[in-house]
């Protein structure tokens, strides 16, 4: 079975959740104040990035951070394109602790329009998938954000990720189409349901040998998803934390049947850099149980 195979297997069956360490240039600042590193530890954007790989480092080479309960990892291109342990990141991830490689490719959001906000341009895109695809990547992350059920502005958001997501395919990755609805959106569930319909119309176009993944809010309906978890198209649905606690989340997600958790903010929260090495490594393993916990429903 070649890697590609292994991962694809190991992502479509196994147990386990998918850990986001994709914060990027306008969320860095904010990941690495609530890590306890302040803004004047860093004068450029390199330094910056520096000090943000080196938590995530802390993070993948901690002994409780394996394929055994993480599936995969969601990286940031600088992440990429950096090393752990002397080794490429996504080269460590899989070689070293059996967790499938995943790349954000977006460049942000545009401004809100129709209740929506669409991904921005993503210049150089191509050259960016080959990249990826050099670095034994398995798939990609692309996010864009649902603020109001408006009907037109949610299928404008449904027709973008897919269409995204066939280029995606066409370069050999697996697309993370993430269409995130808002947790303080006034009609969540409407926004929902209209998301929902949306999605399956595009699965229904797809060709049998085209899959993609899901990553979505965790819903008010339990089990609104369970159309597209079983979708043939589908490889694995995830769920974002959305900024509720990780309690919450949890609570949520255990909920939903068939649905794993791609967690940031609710995987690092109460990580710090002034952490010694077993308060660290208790911290996050104990993070990383109920998490992986509440994914096995």
């Amino acid at each position: 079975m070649s890697k590609i195979d292994q991962m694809r297997e190991k992502v479509r069956s196994a147990d386990g959740f998918i850990a986001a360490l994709d914060q990027s240039g306008g969320s860095t600042p904010k990941a690495l104040r609530a890590y306890g590193v302040e803004d004047d530890a860093w004068s450029t954007e390199d330094e910056m990035f520096g000090l943000v790989h080196r938590m995530r480092t802390r993070i993948i080479t901690d002994a409780a951070f394996t394929g055994e309960r993480i599936l995969g990892a969601i990286l940031f291109e600088n992440t990429m394109d950096r090393e752990v342990e002397g080794r490429p990141t996504a080269e460590y991830l899989w070689e070293v602790k059996n967790v499938v490689p995943f790349l954000k490719i977006d460049k942000g959001l545009a401004e809100e329009k129709d209740g929506v906000q669409l991904m921005k341009p993503i210049p150089g895109l191509d050259a960016l998938l080959e990249k990826a695809v050099g670095h034994g990547i398995f798939g990609t992350k692309e996010r864009s954000v649902i603020k109001h059920a408006d009907a037109g502005g949610i299928e404008a958001i449904v027709d973008q990720q897919f269409e995204l997501g066939l280029q995606i395919d066409r370069a050999g990755l697996v697309p993370i189409i993430e269409p995130e609805v808002d947790i303080h959106c006034p009609d969540k569930a409407k926004a929902e349901d209209l998301l929902r319909a949306g999605i399956m119309e595009r699965l229904g176009d797809l060709e049998s040998d085209q899959l993609v993944m899901l990553k979505l809010t965790l819903p008010e309906k339990d089990d609104l998803y369970r159309d597209c978890i079983e979708h043939p198209n589908v490889l694995r649905v995830v769920a974002l934390s959305g900024g509720y606690p990780r309690d919450e989340a949890n609570a949520r997600l255990a909920r939903q049947k068939g649905m794993i958790a791609s967690f940031s903010r609710a995987l690092i929260d109460g990580l710090t850099a002034g952490q010694s090495d077993a308060e660290f490594h208790g911290m996050l393993d104990e993070a990383i149980a109920s998490i992986f916990e509440a994914s096995k429903t």
